[in-house]
């Protein structure tokens, strides 16, 4: 039967609610991590093709406006592609930033990944 001790039903049920949203809390942080991966790639993605198609239309209105074939075209869209890499490469780093400190954030504090780890 029921505990009689209405404090102490409380109590297990205030314990048993508390356990399963920690255990929650630790699958939606692994799902954020891994949309966040994609987010990040989706990024990078969207910053290439706009660098590219920028460059590729600003080519081609020139080459419009003053009547060159695919000259400047082909060294806009060229360029645009560099400016999508360059804009690529600091994602990247910013990300890589991010991620360290949460790694040191981790080893601070003895999170579950803290320490050191030897590759063998």
């Amino acid at each position: 039967m029921a505990d009689p001790d209405p404090k102490r039903q409380l109590e297990d049920l205030d314990a048993r609610l508390s356990a399963l949203k920690a255990a929650q809390k630790s699958e939606k942080a692994h799902q954020e991590e891994h949309y966040s991966q994609a987010q990040v790639a989706w990024r990078m993605v969207t910053e290439m093709v706009a660098g590219l198609g920028i460059g590729f239309g600003i080519g081609y209105g020139l080459d419009y406006a003053f009547g060159t074939t695919p000259f400047l075209m082909v060294l806009f869209t060229l360029l645009g592609v560099a400016a999508g890499i360059n804009v690529m490469l600091r994602t990247a780093k910013e990300v890589q930033a991010t991620q360290m400190g949460a790694q040191a954030a981790r080893d601070k504090t003895g999170g579950p990944d803290g320490g050191e780890h030897e590759g063998k």
